[in-house]
């Protein structure tokens, strides 16, 4: 046994065991060792574990050991090529999860294709394992360990095996049919290791390619001494094999280029062509000799359009590194020119990362000047966009294409010694927002997206200077510019010291690192430095133009205030405080104002010491002079003069209010005094006074409950304010309600005013407490008039509304604040959601998405607070439905009327959407309640409100299960028993729609249950086991299967293969795709022997084909025929088949004989109708065809609809059917003239009715006919009526040919 190859083997490695130690790998020979009983080992330490026992093993470890077993494996190939080959090979099956191995003496013999084949048929049976799965946890890094295994092995194999055509030729043949597989485990693990062959051959010629430029250059040298001798031939000698051997290895590459990657690389599987794009990036970029041309380019730019995103941005980051080398640009210049298009408009693709890779790729175009800046305009609309990596990615290109001009050739409009100044950085950056001077706030995107990477941004001394005039380079600005540079200066700022300048849909705190809390407290400071002596300067020379003292004032609230102390400069803040508070009373702005408030309330809490005192001083004297001025102000208002003083005084009032208490009782009974004698002021003015009493209010109730002794003549003061608030309040809410003459805006704050102060003063806040006094409810009257008011500015035009807005308030005088303020006293409790949560919910979908959208979380509100809101359901869909009754009886124009019934009908199927999925089941009795109680509100007056259970309850009784659709319908069925409909048709309708519908229901919940009841469920991951199948030639080079798995693949192919499908047509069919069961399936005429061989199970029909065959050669096509030998037998004649009747072997089974070339049958495989599920089979075969819909159906639709027509044909009430009244003028007037009716007698008409499909209607005492799908105002039902009809005929003649050819096939 020493003598065997195993022998050999064994013996060499306990020899070099002895040699190397206890520790050293030991690998089998064979793969087959894992199913042979093995000799026990010597016992080892604990701390070093038995290795592994074969190549996969090493792989599935931690990887350690590769390169150790991979030098083993070479030392082994040296001695026996033939079984380390056996040995690489099964590695190589293992590792794509089939344990399969071959035999050593046939390894020459074995075909390829064979073995793929066996590697299909195990996949189909379930006995692969995929090792790439991530259930597989303990093998998570397989993968990684697969591609240092082939790494290793090329590398090790370099100098000898890499070349041995018998290795790695085979290895290659087996990763390309493997990765033209099915299977998608088989090619994701070939497709990973072909891929890793290509790059680590790659890495051997480039080391070649190195060798022999210093072989060529070590020729030149020796030649040049001596022009022939030794060393000269030696050195030409290897100067020609390392020339053979990269000419070897550049084959080889071809070979996997042309074999796996054109195919895989639109692979179905987005993983794999990922990889694949990858992977050609670095083979371009190592190998640009071979690869940098545009037979390969291409690749890259066709999968710019990929469908995935990760495959469009592995191009992109594979063509970004290609154009960083400047080498490579000018052999992409063809290349760039064909994809340039397209690389820019990847820079606004959908996926994010995409577009950012994208981006990066254009600036390594623009700084190669390969693409015109007139291109760009596109991408630089991205700086205003909501995506913040797509902004900071737009803004590095253009700080380094516009701002620091690092790609242009041309000169600056401004030169000078240092073109990289702050200067000229910040006076280009001027030069862009001068584009969005008008727009504050794209402004502000502007400069977020540009200040992570422009540093003249932070330069504060800079801009300072030149805001002053006083930088010598810039000279003086323009007013344009300051403005702009004003706003470059407040939000870089606010961006130094880490605060949110972009809005954004996630509002929780920003929490920054230790790290990143002391740099913000730094800029703080060194801004402190930078503004102390010159932010008076500023605000002096800028404080009366209002566009730019907003921002200005608001810096202080930025800067650290001690520092004035600690630097001596406490004269510089009081000059500052004091122009503050100038400001604040030299304008009337709402921005101008707020930011004053706000930067003097700062220093007064913020400061220390005597500044703090001063700050809070300049605050009481603002104070102070504001009443005066307001005092002032209502007594000229009294005197007959201008109301502009006092409106200006009024918002001053309001923004200090919004931030400090301003707790002064004349004020309050002043503006009070002023509303209730003045009732002509303008709208505005209206407004503000009502909320500077509301605001005191707020301010006073505050005071009172943080009060630990409470006076009952505080309480009493504050309820006769109240009063005397609602008194004001309910005077103009009748004002608007009667005459009409006040605005949207004053409604919007009414609405607003009325619903906060309810909620301040709600009982449930101060019960069983000392200020229960306090709490108020409105009463009935008074919440009608409120709820009227706000449905109102509901119905008001968006016209109207956008005429009306104050657009210095806009968010205070929109359209939500009236659904916000009504929505917040049912949500809160303080007025009783009966009434006013129906009539909010009635408006769902009405008034566009904003006040949908808080209407929806009102709901979801509803739902948390309460376990069944079905009563707030139903009385919402009743005030809908009543809107609709009052237009309808009103005598409305008919569009108004169509719209409230389409208003109440989308509520409805807006409310019944809320219950899908396990909803269903969960709130089961909630949607019962709903259409049990619809049901009885809707008899009440039948039949006049008999359309509301169609609009309103269908959408809900669709919701429910089978049991109880039957359930409402007995009890609707019930309620008409005993009643005549006959007596108004029309009304009754909307009631045979609801049991009709409910009815159609019940069959599809019915159809599909029992579909899914009989459907065979098979355990996942096992595949119906299928017959082997001999197929010498599987994968043909006119049969690739880089066509069936495209890019443009619509669905997954990798599911179960059928079981009656040969393996053949599963291989040719691919290109045409591949129907799911149950449906129809064309097959080849090979599909004849099984129907044979099943004479009792009969499933075929036979339809001529033209398939040349011969005898021989079908034997590899039929799956359930064994045929005898090629010689003569007897034969019985079946169509254009001979089909034999005797047999000279001992093979019970029938042969095939051909009579032509063309006389093979294409048989259409069926699947067995029985019972019910014959028309819900051949619905499924036909699922996929478009059904045309003859003329007859066209003429009788429009025969029966013709109102001209009503006298001879017409609509039956039940609109799905019709009625012929006159027999004789029909004949006259419409079969005798209409082209699609043409019918030369009745008998001929009636015969056309039962072939396509119309039944007659038995009972009626008329010529009635109908169908199901025959509905008045749905005529494409009609495609669903000619496809049943079709499919009977079909289904007749099948079962007529199968009846007259059964005697015959069991022969």
């Amino acid at each position: 046994m020493e003598d065997s190859p195993q022998g050999l083997v064994k013996k060499r490695r306990r020899d070099r065991d002895q040699d190397d130690g206890s520790d050293q790998i030991e690998l089998d020979a064979s793969p087959d060792d894992d199913f042979q009983e093995t000799r026990p080992k010597p016992k080892r330490s604990r701390t070093h574990p038995p290795p592994p026992q074969n190549l996969i093993e090493v792989v599935k470890g931690n990887g350690d050991l590769i390169s150790k077993a991979v030098k083993i494996w070479v030392e082994r190939y040296q001695d026996s090529p033939r079984l380390a080959t056996n040995e690489l090979l099964s590695m190589l099956f293992q590792a794509c999860g089939a344990n399969y191995s071959i035999n050593e003496d046939l390894l020459d013999e074995t075909d390829v294709h064979d073995v793929v084949i066996a590697f299909v048929n195990r996949a189909e049976a379930g006995e692969v394992e995929d090792y790439q799965s991530w259930r597989n946890k303990a093998l998570n890094n397989f993968k990684e360990n697969l591609v240092s295994f082939w790494n290793n092995l090329i590398i090790e194999c370099q100098h000898g095996p890499l070349f041995d055509k018998l290795l790695f030729n085979k290895c290659m043949d087996y990763i390309i049919a493997l990765s033209c597989t099915r299977p998608r485990f088989y090619r994701q693990t070939a497709t990973l290791m072909g891929l890793q062959l290509v790059t680590s051959f790659i890495s051997v010629a480039n080391a070649l390619g190195s060798q022999r430029q210093t072989t060529q250059r070590q020729l030149n040298a020796e030649t040049k001494k001596r022009a022939d001798g030794p060393s000269v031939e030696s050195l030409n000698k290897r100067l020609s094999v390392t020339h053979e051997q990269i000419t070897t290895l550049e084959d080889m590459i071809r070979k996997i280029f042309t074999g796996l990657f054109v195919h895989r690389y639109r692979d179905i599987d987005n993983d794999i062509r990922m990889s694949c794009i990858q992977s050609l990036g670095i083979w371009i970029l190592s190998y640009p000799s071979l690869f940098l041309q545009d037979l390969y380019l291409k690749y890259l730019g066709w999968t710019l359009n990929d469908k995935n995103a990760g495959v469009r941005k592995a191009s992109l980051l594979a063509l970004r590194k290609l154009y960083e080398k400047d080498e490579n640009v000018p052999t992409l210049g063809l290349f760039t020119q064909r994809f340039s298009n397209r690389m820019i408009k990847m820079g606004i693709d959908v996926d994010m990362s995409a577009a950012v890779c994208a981006i990066g790729l254009v600036k390594q175009l623009l700084r190669h000047q390969l693409i015109p800046d007139d291109d760009l305009g596109p991408l630089y609309d991205l700086l205003i966009d909501q995506p913040q990596e797509i902004r900071r990615a737009i803004g590095e290109l253009v700080y380094d294409h516009l701002i620091t001009q690092k790609f242009n050739s041309s000169p600056s409009s401004l030169t000078g010694p240092d073109d990289s100044s702050s200067e000229i950085h910040i006076f280009r950056m001027l030069q862009l927002l001068q584009e969005f001077s008008t727009d504050p706030i794209l402004s502000v995107y502007v400069i977020d997206g540009v200040w992570e990477y422009m540093k003249a941004m932070k330069d504060w001394k800079c801009i300072i200077s030149m805001l002053l005039d006083q930088n010598p380079r810039t000279g003086s600005t323009t007013d344009e510019d300051s403005t702009n540079m004003i706003r470059l200066l407040f939000v870089s700022i606010r961006k130094a010291v880490g605060e949110k300048i972009i809005p954004s849909t996630d509002n929780r705190k920003q929490y920054h690192t230790k790290a990143q809390r002391e740099m913000f407290e730094n800029n703080r400071k060194d801004l402190t430095v930078a503004m102390m002596k010159n932010y008076p300067q500023l605000l002096r020379k800028f404080m009366a133009d209002k566009a730019k003292v907003s921002s200005l004032v608001e810096i202080i609230m930025f800067m650290k205030l001690e520092l004035y102390s600690l630097k001596r400069q406490e004269q510089s803040l009081k000059a500052a405080v004091r122009l503050i508070k100038d400001a604040f009373f030299k304008h009337g702005e709402k921005e101008a104002l707020r930011s004053c408030v706000k930067a003097i309330t700062f220093c007064a809490s913020e400061s220390k010491g005597e500044l703090q005192d001063f700050s809070r001083g300049k605050l009481k004297d603002l104070e102070d002079e504001l009443l005066d001025k307001l005092t002032y102000a209502i007594r000229e208002v009294k005197d007959g003069n201008d109301e502009y003083s006092l409106l200006v005084n009024l918002k001053r009032l309001h923004e200090l209010q919004l931030l400090k208490p301003v707790l002064v009782e004349s004020m309050f009974d002043g503006i009070a005094l002023t509303l209730r004698n003045f009732r002509n002021l303008d709208e505005e003015v209206i407004c503000f006074l009502l909320m500077n009493m509301y605001m005191y209010l707020t301010w006073s109730l505050h005071s009172i409950i943080n009060c630990e002794a409470i006076s009952e003549a505080s309480l009493s003061s504050l309820i006769s304010k109240r009063d005397t608030l609602f008194e004001e309040l309910s005077y103009f809410l009748n004002g608007i309600e009667e005459s009409k003459k006040y605005g949207n805006q004053l409604s919007l704050r009414i609405c607003a005013i009325l619903a906060e102060t309810w909620c301040l003063f709600r009982k449930s806040n101060y019960d069983s407490s000392k200020l229960e006094r306090l709490g108020y409810c409105p009463d009935s009257v008074f919440l009608e008039k409120f709820w009227i008011l706000c449905a109102e500015i509901f119905n008001t035009s968006d016209e109207t509304d956008e005429e009306e807005e104050n657009t210095e308030y806009v968010e205070e005088t929109n359209r939500d604040v009236a659904v916000i303020a009504a929505c917040k006293l049912v949500a809160t409790d303080v007025v009783p959601k009966d009434y006013l949560g129906p009539e909010i919910i009635s408006h769902l979908g009405m008034h566009g998405p904003g006040v949908t959208g808080i209407i929806k979380n009102l709901i979801t509100c509803l739902r948390k607070k309460e376990d069944d809101i079905s009563n707030i359901y139903l009385e919402s869909l009743k005030r809908a439905y009543h809107r609709y009754s009052s237009e309808l009886s009103s005598g409305r124009e008919e569009s108004r009327v169509d719209k409230c019934l389409q208003v109440c009908r989308e509520l409805a199927g807006g409310l019944s959407d809320m219950y899908i999925g396990a909803a269903r089941n969960k709130y089961r009795l909630e949607i019962l309640s709903v259409v049990k109680e619809g049901v009885e509100f809707t008899f009440r007056d039948a039949p006049k409100q008999l359309l509301f259970l169609e609009v309103a309850i269908l959408p809900f009784a669709t919701r429910l299960s089978v049991p109880d659709i039957i359930d409402i319908k007995k009890d609707v069925q019930g309620r008409i028993v005993h009643v005549n409909t006959d007596e108004d048709p029309s009304g009754w309708r909307p009631c045979f729609t609801f049991l009709e519908t409910l009815e159609e229901k019940c069959l599809k919940k019915r159809g599909f249950t029992r579909r899914k009841g009989s459907s065979n469920c098979k355990a996942q991951g096992r595949p119906s086991k299928r017959p082997e199948t001999e197929r010498k030639r599987l994968f043909d080079e006119q049969s690739g299967s880089d066509e069936d798995e495209s890019i443009s693949g619509g669905s997954d192919r990798e599911d179960k293969l059928d079981e009656d499908a040969p393996l053949i047509e599963t291989i040719r069919s691919a290109a045409r795709g591949r129907a799911p069961r149950g449906e129809r399936r064309f097959h080849f005429s090979l599909a004849f022997g099984h129907f044979i061989n099943h004479p009792g199970n009969p499933n075929v029909m036979i339809r001529p084909y033209d398939f040349p065959l011969s005898e021989t050669e079908m034997r590899a096509y039929i799956p359930n025929v064994a045929f005898g030998s090629t010689r003569d037998v007897k034969m019985g004649r079946f169509g254009s088949f001979l089909s034999r009747t005797g047999s000279n072997s001992s093979l019970d089974a029938p042969a095939l004989k051909t009579l032509d070339r063309s006389g093979i049958f294409h048989l259409m495989n069926i699947r067995r109708c029985e019972g019910d599920g014959a028309e819900a089979s051949a619905m499924n075969s036909s699922n996929k065809a478009e059904i045309w819909i003859p003329a007859f159906y066209e003429g009788v639709y429009k025969a029966v609809d013709d109102p001209s027509l009503d006298s001879i044909i017409s609509w039956s009430t039940s609109n799905r059917s019709f009625i012929i009244w006159n027999p004789e003028e029909f004949h006259r007037r419409i079969l005798s003239t209409s082209l699609k009716l043409l019918s030369p007698d009745y008998s001929t008409f009636f015969s056309q009715l039962d072939f396509h499909g119309f039944q007659r209607i038995k009972g009626s005492g008329h010529l009635e006919f109908g169908d199901t799908y025959f509905v008045r105002g749905k005529p494409e039902l009609m495609k669903e009526m000619r496809k049943r009809s079709v499919l009977k005929r079909i289904q007749k003649a099948r079962e007529e040919e199968l009846e007259d050819r059964l005697p015959l096939l069991r022969i």
